[in-house]
């Protein structure tokens, strides 16, 4: 298909300008969870004025929307991600996200009635930590869709992301304030009761599969050194290689924090506020393609037995159970940083960045033009999405 991938090398170029530009404001925009209003309306706009019918507050989210084009049997929807993290901003290049999945719709939008193509650019908030596409699963907004993709900046190439499956802990301990000098023995310390909790943690790290992580930080400890602490809060991570094994590990860890309340006559409060975030189940064929598709414009992959050691997690993973999902690693020279580091939040609007942007989304445009184009790939999609069950997450069947 050379005609089609000319075309959409022409169209992503003729929006290089806009798009590296939409990447920057988001950016400057640095917003967080469930509160990126500005960054999911700039890049709304830009699929407006490109042609898309574009939903607003969909799944009953505020900074969430869909944007659509296209009336063809085959549906790809393209996944763009704003959200920043706390302290440290775009950290994890969620810019470059929304800016190459704006991109790749644009480019598409040209040629979908010659492909007999739908496409849905899904703006999805709050992957740091609040499971937006977990929502928008629920609510049904992927039930027709028969892949779906995005792309996701790194210190390096890859075709797909390791991932974990992760439980989202928020922990809350209440007991009772004095005067901690003059009438200690009138107190109950909640703080005690998250220092043993911690303990029991730090000791259940020893036996746990080496996939396992538990990590977490005190939200609040006290208020006063001379009050003894009647409440105190933490927020927590639980991972592990799949849903399984994060069901097999995630009691284990709440007897953790159930013993800092038996320890010290706290109370104890423990919930999350979403499903946990599943393992990654890439397409194996779509991400071959994908990966051709980055060669042919430029992009170097490193050997696939080379051990990347990245062991993230994304709420990606829970639409990848659900549709034929990919979800690459695209790289920018971040000069050593890794995610999740303020070196990384500068890089991400780098020269690398601005070309990874424009790369990802002239990929992610290509390999949904393949899809679209090849017989075997087409049919395998839809007839893979018309056995499947309802993408609306089943809690029930799951448990």
């Amino acid at each position: 298909m050379p005609d089609v991938r000319a075309q959409l090398a022409a169209s992503t170029d003729a929006r290089r300008e806009v798009l590296v530009g939409l990447s920057h404001a988001v950016h400057g925009d640095a917003e967080l969870r469930f509160e990126e209003h500005t960054s999911s309306q700039r890049v709304a706009a830009v699929l407006d004025a490109g042609g898309f019918t574009v939903d607003h507050g969909v799944a009953g989210l505020e900074t969430a929307f869909t944007a659509r084009i296209g009336t063809g049997d085959l549906h790809v929807g393209i996944c763009a991600e704003y959200d920043a993290l706390p302290s440290i901003g775009h950290a994890c290049g969620h810019n470059i996200i929304a800016a190459a999945a704006a991109g790749a719709g644009l480019a598409l939008a040209e040629v979908v009635d010659d492909l007999g193509l739908t496409v849905t650019v899904f703006g999805t908030p709050a992957e740091e930590g609040g499971g937006g596409k977990i929502i928008m699963l629920d609510a049904g907004l992927f039930e027709d869709v028969h892949a779906a993709m995005m792309v996701h900046p790194a210190p390096y190439e890859s075709v797909s992301m390791p991932c974990l499956a992760v439980r989202h802990l928020d922990v809350a301990y209440t007991g009772r304030s004095a005067h901690a000098s003059a009438y200690p023995q009138m107190g109950i310390n909640a703080a005690d009761a998250l220092t043993v909790a911690q303990v029991g943690i730090g000791l259940l790290r020893q036996h746990i599969a080496a996939t396992d992580r538990i990590h977490g930080i005190v939200t609040h400890g006290g208020d006063a050194p001379n009050i003894v602490p009647h409440q105190t809060a933490g927020r927590w991570y639980v991972r592990a290689a799949d849903l399984e094994a994060l069901a097999e590990l995630e009691p284990r860890v709440a007897a953790c924090f159930e013993a800092g309340a038996l320890a010290t006559g706290a109370s104890l409060q423990l919930h999350s506020e979403h499903d946990p975030y599943s393992e990654m189940r890439a397409d194996a064929e779509l991400g071959g393609i994908y990966r051709i598709a980055a060669e042919d414009i430029g992009r170097s992959f490193p050997p696939e037995d080379e051990d990347t050691q990245l062991a993230g997690s994304t709420d990606m993973a829970n639409v990848s159970l659900r549709v034929p999902t990919i979800h690459p690693m695209i790289a920018i020279d971040a000069g050593g940083a890794v995610n999740h580091q303020p070196e990384f939040t500068a890089a991400c609007v780098n020269a690398s960045a601005d070309a990874a942007v424009r790369d990802g989304a002239l990929a992610m445009a290509t390999t949904a033009a393949w899809a679209a184009s090849d017989t075997a790939t087409r049919h395998r999609l839809q007839a893979e999405a018309a056995a499947r069950p309802s993408t609306r997450w089943n809690r029930e069947a799951d448990a």
